[in-house]
């Protein structure tokens, strides 16, 4: 059946499938990239992994066993009848809990001198919330601030959009190719 969204769609950004998409995004622009930057250049699959915890991360979760103390009614004579507490019910809760994330992105490495030329990032939601979202634009800062280029690709309509000056664009998708000579440039420095 073909897609009846404009654009991606929308049930793959659910949180069961947008690693699979993600990864699978990931290889395949690998696969396409590799025969056309070779022999001078290799595109690598890096991962990074960090840890999220607090708010930013709530597992739902069902307790394995619950336990309730039935408080057994004073008699003044003794028997041998055992008492059976009513069923109990096994309640829902959110139990904040550290998650650890690997994310792959690809790195487009010059062969000769091994040195990182280009950065590509398919966004995913850790990249766009909370904590992850800080790391990640931390990341992206120290990018801007090298030598590499960076080709960031945001699928994902839901969050809000990474920052850019002269945001007045009106879209559900981005991607942002930031040439690392034009900001070096615009730094007064030599690419």
């Amino acid at each position: 059946m073909p897609n009846p969204f404009p654009g991606m769609n929308p049930y793959l950004e659910s949180p069961e499938l947008w690693r699979a998409v993600h990864n699978r995004l990931i290889v395949a622009i690998a696969d396409f990239l590799t025969p056309q930057l070779l022999p001078k250049y290799l595109v690598d699959i890096e991962q990074r992994i960090y840890q999220i915890s607090g708010e930013d991360v709530l597992l739902v979760g069902i307790p394995d066993v619950a336990v309730q103390r039935s408080p057994i009614p004073a008699t003044s004579n003794t028997s041998n009848i055992a008492v059976i507490a009513p069923a109990m019910t096994a309640l829902k809760v959110r139990v904040p809990a550290p998650v650890e994330f690997r994310e792959t992105y690809l790195q487009v490495i010059e062969q000769e001198t091994r040195k990182v030329v280009t950065v590509i990032e398919v966004l995913s939601p850790t990249n766009k919330r909370g904590k992850g979202r800080e790391m990640y634009e931390e990341k992206r800062y120290k990018v801007f601030g090298s030598r590499s280029h960076l080709v960031e690709i945001d699928l994902l309509r839901s969050y809000k959009p990474l920052p850019v000056f002269g945001d007045d664009i009106d879209g559900s998708y981005r991607i942002l190719v930031s040439r690392a000579d034009s900001l070096l440039r615009d730094k007064g420095l030599k690419g």
